[in-house]
């Protein structure tokens, strides 16, 4: 495991504008595409990192996982046929400071990832990011109607522990749904 260190306040500070490196390898099983990363989790370099966030909770207690992982083990992940990426690259302390544009971009950018990498499943962590990168202001939580070359998308819960509309246990059960599609 790589060695957890915990940023300063002046180097969270310095992370805005930064990015993440994509954890990606050609024909994963899932591509989870998260908004953008938060000004902690580009301070460390690591994927959903800032403290609170629940998405490792989340997919051991889905089962995607025998234990809980850390974020400083995001790059374990590609050995389960997993993958991580944002819709937009840089990091912000908030996902609503991201502008609809961006959101576009990114989207675009990627729909050529996918095209390139051909995951089986494109997870995208946030309905309202989804509505808007994807021009699809209707969509609900779950498997989508439209996909992106090769990848069937399915919508979830962002697991930031900002988004109060999910606790830790509706979260599990969302995401064992996609764990379960994936199976079949």
């Amino acid at each position: 495991m790589t060695s957890v260190r915990k940023p300063t306040k002046d180097e969270i500070r310095a992370a805005v504008g930064r990015t993440i490196p994509d954890i990606i390898a050609p024909d994963l099983h899932i591509l989870f595409c998260g908004i953008n990363p938060s000004l902690y989790s580009a301070a460390v370099g690591h994927h959903f990192a800032r403290p609170g966030n629940r998405f490792w909770p989340t997919l051991h207690g889905a089962g995607f996982s025998e234990r809980l992982l850390t974020p400083f083990e995001d790059r374990n992940l590609l050995q389960r046929g997993y993958g991580l990426t944002n819709i937009v690259e840089r990091a912000t302390a908030r996902a609503d400071e991201l502008n609809p544009e961006e959101l576009l971009t990114g989207q675009q950018q990627l729909a050529a990832k996918v095209q390139h990498y051909r995951p089986r499943f494109l997870a995208v962590l946030g309905i309202g990011a989804y509505r808007t990168a994807f021009n699809q202001p209707k969509a609900v939580m779950g498997r989508q109607g439209d996909s992106l070359p090769g990848a069937t998308i399915w919508v979830l819960p962002n697991p930031s522990g900002l988004n109060a509309h999910y606790q830790l246990d509706a979260l599990k059960q969302t995401y064992r749904e996609l764990l379960l599609a994936v199976e079949q």
